[in-house]
């Protein structure tokens, strides 16, 4: 076999190949081997049919069809490893010649890994949101656990923000009520926004006893979207008590003997978080500020895949859970569809680029991931996608996803690479060291460049190095 490579674009090739017609040997026999056993002739066993009964009955066209078929993939593949050249997606293959007991020839047409330069990245620098944690701060914090252990009782008055009503629900549509319409005994505090626009206005004032109508648009339901009259009755109101603030208070919510206590762990907690904040900051804003520094072509078949599966993930799975439309979720964002075209568009090339950067970062600095870096980001991907990780780690290997996760962590080393190298200070001026939260940061950036690369997406599936197949 012969092969040639005729670079096209800076991400696409042409492979030109001639195969002597003996390297077909192989190919032809299992071809008969098949046909065999799918044909039946009268005279012959089944599966003992000579080779020249099945050209005179079914045509040798139909045998070599069958054995080109087999026989491509492997030349293909012989000729990609033999070329040396990075591979993505399928081919598009076009056999120009076909000469029984002389030659095939053919050519595929390939999308290809970029080759890329990455230049010096030492001199990255970034600001970051100092880690600063208030007084207010700490009182938020505490409040909000106040009101966890809140505490209500009826009450024989009008109902008032921030009382606790249980409510009788009835909602209609055009003047028809809804067959999952109807609800009682929903408890609802008032000022949540946890159910229907314009319920507070309706059930403030009333009693128990009391009812309503208003008109609301439906979040969810079968007439998600629709405006509905919805009829409110209120059957109770109760006032929330919340608990004093003092020791007898830190000792009901928490570990602590004194609110002194508890008010120093809430410092300590809200420190930790905006650590991690700042981590992933840092990571997102040296990403951002590395593919400045890189020209990266995208290939635009990959580019167009991607932007189909970032769609169809969105309208089917994301979307439908709450009962949207694309539509519906434009209008409630405020986009037009161009606008999200064209977001679309700018997140799948910025995943993909990315991808392509890590990756050769990943060649350029030699970074291997270990077992023990691989279990524990599937560990924290099965956490976030409500899996235990056995069933995380089984779909994972029954999906042929391990390559992938490798490449997420491996992707996220190298974004730690640039991160030590870069420098960054928050907005006070002061130099940040995220060694301290090295392991808040290795999961940061892993989350950060495999949302950005997207999971499951077409370049994902490239990066595994599709080149087995034809």
């Amino acid at each position: 076999m012969k092969s040639a490579v005729e670079t096209l674009n800076p991400t696409r090739v042409r492979l030109t190949v001639e195969v002597p017609f003996e390297e077909l040997k192989d190919s032809l026999d299992a071809a008969y081997k098949k046909i065999n056993q799918q044909v039946t002739v009268k005279g012959f066993r089944k599966g003992k049919i000579p080779a020249r009964v099945i050209d005179q009955r079914f045509g040798r066209g139909a045998v070599l069809e069958e054995a080109v078929n087999d026989a491509l993939p492997k030349f293909y593949t012989e000729a990609v490893n033999e070329a040396e050249i990075d591979v993505l997606g399928q081919p598009e293959v076009d056999i120009t010649e076909l000469k029984d007991g002389e030659t095939l020839n053919f050519t595929a047409e390939v999308d290809v890994r970029p080759a890329l330069e990455i230049p010096d990245y030492s001199g990255i620098e970034v600001e970051v949101d100092a880690v600063e944690v208030t007084d207010e701060d700490i009182e938020k914090s505490v409040e909000q656990l106040r009101e966890r252990f809140a505490s209500t009782s009826p009450v024989e008055r009008a109902a008032e923000d921030g009382d606790v009503v249980t409510i009788d629900l009835e909602a209609k549509v055009d003047g028809e009520v809804l067959e999952d319409g109807i609800a009682s005994g929903v408890s609802y505090t008032i000022g949540s926004g946890e159910l229907l626009d314009g319920i507070d206005d309706a059930v403030k004032g009333l009693e128990a006893g009391g009812e309503a109508t208003f008109t609301s648009e439906l979040k969810g339901g079968s007439a998600a979207g629709k405006e509905a009259e919805v009829s409110v009755k209120v059957t109770q109101v109760a006032a929330r008590e919340l608990p004093e603030l003092d020791d007898d208070f830190a000792q009901l919510a928490s570990e602590f003997d004194t609110l002194e206590e508890l008010k120093a762990d809430s410092r300590k907690r809200l420190e930790n978080m905006k650590q991690y904040d700042q981590a992933t900051q840092a990571q997102e804003r040296v990403l951002e500020k590395l593919l400045e520094l890189v020209e990266v072509p995208v290939p635009e078949k990959l580019l167009e895949d991607e932007i189909n599966t970032r769609k169809h993930n969105l309208e089917h799975h994301q979307l439908g859970q709450m009962g949207l439309t694309l539509d519906k979720y434009l209008e409630i964002q405020g986009k037009t569809a161009e606008e999200f075209e064209t977001e679309t568009r700018e997140a799948a090339v910025k995943g993909i680029k990315t991808q392509f950067v890590l990756d050769e970062l990943v060649k350029q600095e030699k970074l291997n991931v270990n077992q023990e870096e691989l279990t524990e980001h599937l560990m924290r991907r099965a956490a976030s996608s409500g899996m235990s990780p056995d069933q995380f780690a089984q779909a994972v290997v029954e999906g042929g996803q391990v390559p992938l996760l490798v490449g997420e962590v491996a992707r996220g080393k190298a974004l730690a690479v640039v991160v030590e190298a870069a420098t960054v200070k928050d907005t006070n001026g002061e130099i940040v060291d995220l060694e301290d939260e090295e392991d808040e940061a290795a999961e940061a950036t892993e989350e950060a460049t495999a949302e950005a690369a997207t999971e499951d997406a077409p370049a994902e599936d490239a990066a595994a190095g599709e080149k087995t197949e034809g």
